[in-house]
């Protein structure tokens, strides 16, 4: 959604700089999604899990165009639904299956796992889509607790084809040009990382990030894995969603403008 946010880092008097730093690509074949389709349309779990709203409208829109969409929202129906977050929730709201059950905010895997804990889903079939990446924690804990569970991948994130853009970024960084990065993903910033550990300037990076540069992250997630590699994290929004995060950070580049030198002029701002 890099037009959204550069629209939101303008409209609050930045400068966005968008670089891609992943892409998604499909995980399963058509024949698989259809398999899968087949089984919520017979209700064959006594829940579904969706990490995010991608999954739904792979889904839908697979079902739409084989004319089973009617069937796929009666075999939700019959089921409990779980959505992470606002995203799924929205997704299957609008292809007119409201969740059964959603986590609450931050929407990590924490309070997700949390909201499943009053099911009883001990020896029951529960499918699990995943985002673009595992959640390992949450399927281990649901294996934990006997739940036999199924986990389907409908597409990953896997690293840009072109890395350029990423390369630029780490030099741009380094050399003092960006004012704020903002992480919206956790797999952004594990990829910058690669690309500058790729050119030897992964220490150059995060010395950078600890000196002259704000970082923003959007929620929890981002926040563990940035302070894993050693980058602090400046800003973070009580609501994990786009609008409060760049609100946040402009708030908090406006003060750091006022304290140094009651200078105010327009951000570089990364995301």
């Amino acid at each position: 959604m890099s037009r959204e946010l550069s629209r939101l880092v303008e409209k609050h008097g930045g400068s966005p700089l968008c670089v891609p730093a992943l892409r998604e690509v499909p995980a399963a074949s058509l024949e698989a999604t259809r398999a899968v389709i087949d089984d919520l349309v017979h209700a064959r779990y006594e829940a579904v899990i969706f990490m995010t709203g991608v999954a739904a409208s792979q889904l839908f829109e697979l079902a739409e165009s084989d004319g089973r969409r009617q069937a796929l929202v009666e075999g939700l129906s019959r089921v409990t639904t779980v959505a992470r977050g606002p995203k799924p929730t929205a997704a299957l709201r609008g292809f007119g299956v409201p969740p059964t059950l959603t986590a609450r905010e931050p929407f990590t895997s924490a309070e997700l796992i949390d909201a499943l804990s009053g099911l009883p889903l001990g020896g029951k079939p529960v499918l699990l889509f995943h985002y673009g990446e595992r959640s390992a924690t949450l399927a281990e804990t649901l294996r934990a607790r006997q739940v036999v569970l199924s986990e389907c991948h409908l597409y990953r994130w896997l690293m840009p084809e072109d890395t350029s853009g990423l390369a630029a970024l780490v030099t741009s960084i380094i050399g003092g040009e960006v004012d704020a990065l903002v992480v919206t993903c956790q797999v952004q910033f594990r990829h910058l990382m690669e690309v500058a550990r790729q050119g030897a300037l992964a220490s150059l990076l995060i010395e950078a990030l600890q000196t002259h540069v704000v970082v923003a992250a959007m929620g929890p997630t981002c926040h563990a894995t940035l302070q894993v590699h050693g980058a602090p994290v400046h800003v973070m929004p009580e609501v994990p969603k786009m609008g409060p995060l760049i609100r946040s950070l402009m708030l908090h580049l406006q003060q750091s403008s006022r304290d140094r030198a009651g200078v105010q002029g327009p951000e570089q701002v990364v995301h």
